[in-house]
């Protein structure tokens, strides 16, 4: 890695390695630094382990050039206390010294150390190896990278596979239940009984088709199919359309739905995708609001933000819970005040869809006194 590989590096958008020189001569630290700047690096000189460590702490340099022979605390010293800390094991530590010995070597390496220079240097040698160590910090960070977005990914299949499998089956299992008692018994239950087992169906019905649409959505969403088409939309319209469309679910329980947004509010973002989040934020409330509760949508007007709140005065929300509402590995479903099933997925496919619009979501919520999901979305394009 030269000197124009470097510069390179940072307009590719790797940033331009920083390093950290530790040695109690002064004369060292000028030497080895001007080697490294002539060759692009960033350089942070420092006269002792004790500071070193502190640096360390602070700026989190990709790589250590350690002096050994160092009063107070030597160059093992520090590489082993580097070593100690999660946030810093990961930092190549490259010996200088002029001890020589297989035992000093041995014992450079056995406290942590990735290589080792004998002095007097060579400058062609020093830029090599701090190339080579910087490429390989950089190959292993990849790798890091990639085992993360694969361990990801194998979550989502599982969580996926797990919807698909049981939160699917279950209420076709219903269903059909519902469906062979009054087909079976239709002459002989009266007029209530078939309403009553009608609205069950329907109920099931439209919860079910709401989670194969968040399956959909969430599965193209996954494939990177689903492209969010922004412009100025009437956040008054859209929530008059789900109000209206939850009304039945919230009768069902005997909850209040009331919707505050009763004037032209316009925000820039996608209409279907705002649709989908308010629609699964007030199905999520009507879920966890028991008998005769009370749910509430408003709209605030923020510096550059339109904000939307959806609060009920539900079962609340634990705050352990709360850090993995929307992260599909660790979030699980949670049965309703009515005994209604979920997936689990709404919450996330909400963060996804908002996000890719620009704004947020966040939560507050106390167990027992309920909770209140607020998304914002930019007022215009700027």
């Amino acid at each position: 890695m030269d000197k124009k590989n470097i510069k390179n590096d940072s307009v590719s958008g790797e940033s331009i390695p920083n390093i950290l020189i530790v040695d109690d001569i002064a004369a060292n630290l000028k030497v080895l630094g001007e080697i490294l700047k002539s060759y692009g690096y960033k350089v942070r000189p420092v006269p002792n382990g004790r500071l070193a460590l502190e640096v360390a702490e602070k700026e989190k340099p990709d790589l250590i050039l350690l002096d050994i022979m160092m009063p107070e605390m030597d160059g093992f010293e520090v590489c082993r206390r580097l070593k100690e800390k999660e946030s810093l094991r990961e930092i190549p530590v490259i010996f200088i010294s002029a001890l020589n010995d297989t035992s000093d070597i041995v014992n450079a390496f056995t406290a942590g150390g990735v290589d080792y220079i004998t002095k007097p240097f060579n400058a062609e040698e020093v830029k090599a190896r701090v190339a080579t160590h910087i490429q390989i910090c950089r190959q292993n960070q990849i790798l890091k990278d990639q085992s993360r977005q694969l361990k990801d990914l194998m979550n989502t299949k599982d969580k996926l596979f797990s919807i698909i499998s049981h939160d699917l089956r279950s209420p076709f299992t219903v269903l059909i239940w519902f469906s062979e008692m009054l087909m079976e018994k239709a002459g002989k239950l009266d007029k209530e009984k078939i309403v009553e087992l009608s609205t069950d169906i329907n109920s099931v019905s439209t919860a079910t088709l709401v989670l194969l649409d968040n399956l959909l959505q969430w599965a193209r969403i996954q494939q990177g199919l689903l492209v969010p088409v922004l412009r100025k939309i009437n956040l008054k319209d859209i929530a008059f359309g789900i109000s209206i469309l939850s009304e039945e679910n919230a009768k069902s329980k005997d909850i209040v739905l009331k919707n505050n947004i009763n004037k032209d509010v316009f925000a820039y973002g996608d209409m279907e995708m705002t649709k989908v989040v308010l629609r699964n934020l007030i199905s999520n409330a009507l879920k966890f609001t028991k008998k005769e509760g009370s749910i509430s949508i408003d709209v605030f007007e923020r510096d550059a933000f339109i904000e939307i709140k959806v609060a009920d005065n539900g079962t609340g929300i634990s705050s352990e819970r709360i850090p993995y509402l929307f992260k599909i590995d660790r979030n699980t479903s949670t049965v309703g005040t009515a005994d209604e099933k979920g997936s689990g997925l709404g919450l996330m496919l909400c963060k996804e869809l908002i996000e890719m619009q620009g704004g947020s979501i966040w939560l507050e919520s106390e167990m027992g006194k309920g909770s209140v999901f607020s998304i914002s979305l930019p007022k215009n394009q700027s």
